[in-house]
């Protein structure tokens, strides 16, 4: 009876599984071809991923896409981790108020948090557009409270007492938080970055409202490539698919051993 249970278990986790990444790897496969649609294979060929690494329009595009995303990810994760251990060492009440206040802008649909950043910076304080600040505010606002959801759970496995005991040992009020606090939090902290990179690279609708005419993230640009008939161009976006997709499969890959490496040292001590 267990290993039918098994093999029904293993059976529904594979399906999902190749629900979920049958289609990427369908589209990388076809991102090595020649193939102007899915469907018909017409030849190997690395054409996309020359395309996607020596056009200038491809290049500056996903240069100024990396910037916003590292910028934005940057504060994101300053604020959302100060706002995390503000929370965590404030009184009760005001701790579920601000983790409750945290919680409307992950809920929030990107498009209305877009547009309502749009009202409030561009149209009523008058913020030009050209000056790129309505996109980062716009992106720090959708990083920030996922930093916050990060942190706020290894800072709730951390001894509250230890930040307490290293101030009465004489530590500043900074130097406490730096030594004790952070490094018990450190790996949140990098998840959090993480996460608000990705979300920065992924969004569409918030950037669509806020960002300059002339300027174009990723999400933007593919909507607007698609709809165009350059072929060399939507071909070589697959390519570009394929690349981000396994950066992320390292990435998390690391971040899993990185994870692993502290729980085996923390087990021996």
């Amino acid at each position: 009876m267990r290993k039918k249970n098994n093999a029904w278990k293993i059976l529904i986790v594979s399906f999902v599984f190749l629900f979920l990444y049958l289609p990427i790897l369908i589209l990388a496969f076809y991102s090595f071809t020649t193939s102007a649609n899915i469907g018909t294979v017409q030849g190997f060929s690395l054409d996309n991923y020359r395309t996607l690494f020596t056009s200038p329009e491809l290049v500056q595009m996903i240069v100024g896409t990396l910037v916003l995303a590292f910028t934005a990810a940057t504060l994101s994760t300053i604020l959302g981790t100060l706002g995390a251990i503000g929370s965590f060492y404030s009184k009760k009440n005001l701790s579920r108020l601000m983790s409750t206040t945290n919680q409307i802008p992950v809920i929030n649909a990107d498009v209305v948090t877009g547009f309502s950043i749009c009202i409030l910076l561009v149209v009523a304080l008058g913020v030009s557009k050209d000056t790129y600040i309505p996109l980062v505010i716009g992106h720090v606002v959708l990083g920030a409270p996922f930093v916050y959801l990060s942190v706020l759970p290894k800072l709730m496995q951390m001894d509250g007492s230890i930040y307490e005991a290293a101030l009465d040992l004489g530590a500043t009020p900074f130097t406490a938080l730096r030594k004790v606090v952070l490094p018990q939090i450190l790996s949140g902290v990098l998840s959090g970055f993480a996460l608000s990179v990705t979300l920065s690279l992924d969004d569409y609708f918030v950037a669509v409202y806020t960002k300059p005419a002339t300027f174009d993230t990723i999400s933007t640009y593919v909507v607007n490539a698609t709809k165009g008939s350059q072929t060399t161009i939507k071909t070589a976006l697959w390519a570009l698919s394929t690349v981000i997709f396994f950066v992320v499969v390292l990435v998390v890959l690391g971040m899993n051993l990185r994870t692993a490496k502290e729980e085996g040292k923390g087990a021996e001590v």
